[in-house]
């Protein structure tokens, strides 16, 4: 970066299919700016990924006891995937603690749906499916379903070792209905950062980060960045630090 950047407090939150883990390499180029970063765990991932009941409420819950445990203030909140919902529940909880919230491909669930209802219809599916063939409700995806949404940009060898630390996803968070109304109502700063090669979600209106979730958050800043889904948070991680800094400065 081509000034001093100014010192903030990033939250990160990972998304399905990832633990605390997955931010390791942009919280270390953070952290090399200046930046304070914490990265909590949630229910149903890293060392509980056993917990296969974990619900989208112990999720969020989870988060927000994380911020008010630590005493932290002023915080940057990322939502990456699937943890964009956890972030808009959290928030809820935690609004005074929060000086911006930041999606970064991150799901803006509409208030009343559920994760399911977000995706395209076969994608939910295919989801249920897998759910349904688990025997305890949990979504493992294939790998050439994740290499080719997930780890688009990816060469082979990246794509399989990132394949290979991944764990089934606790399916039920996926259907829960999410009430979402303090959260619509909040007046904090918000920012989407859009990864214009991601492949999870269809590139258009209809289903897409941007500008179909997107423009749920009302006015936001939009930062945009060359990347997909997953692979530059390890191989290129100080890219999408900087686009997190962008988003969560002032």
């Amino acid at each position: 970066m081509r000034q001093k950047a100014q010192p903030l407090t990033f939250v990160l939150v990972h998304g399905s299919w990832a633990d605390a883990g997955f931010w390791d390499g942009v919280a270390a180029e953070l952290r090399k700016q200046g930046h304070t970063v914490y990265a909590p765990e949630y229910p149903g991932h890293g060392a509980d990924y056993k917990n296969t009941t974990a619900t989208h409420a112990m999720m969020s819950k989870a988060v927000a006891d994380y911020i008010q445990n630590h005493d932290l203030r002023d915080v940057v909140l990322v939502g990456h995937s699937f943890g964009g919902s956890v972030v808009q529940k959290a928030a809820e909880y935690v609004p005074d603690r929060l000086k911006r919230i930041v999606f970064i491909d991150g799901f803006v669930v509409k208030d009343g749906n559920s994760l399911a209802d977000e995706l395209p219809p076969q994608t939910a599916a295919f989801f249920g499916e897998l759910a349904k063939q688990s025997g305890n409700g949990t979504v493992m995806l294939p790998f050439p379903f994740f290499r080719d949404a997930f780890l688009n940009l990816a060469p082979l060898d990246v794509a399989q070792k990132i394949y290979a630390g991944v764990k089934p996803e606790p399916g039920g968070p996926f259907t829960e209905k999410l009430d979402l109304k303090k959260f619509y109502a909040l007046q904090t700063p918000k920012s989407y950062v859009y990864l214009y090669q991601d492949n999870v979600l269809p590139q258009g209106e209809n289903y897409s980060w941007h500008p179909h979730m997107s423009s749920r958050l009302g006015q936001f800043r939009l930062i945009v960045g060359d990347a997909d889904h997953m692979t530059y948070f390890k191989t290129e991680p100080k890219k999408i630090a900087e686009l997190l800094y962008m988003a969560g400065r002032d």
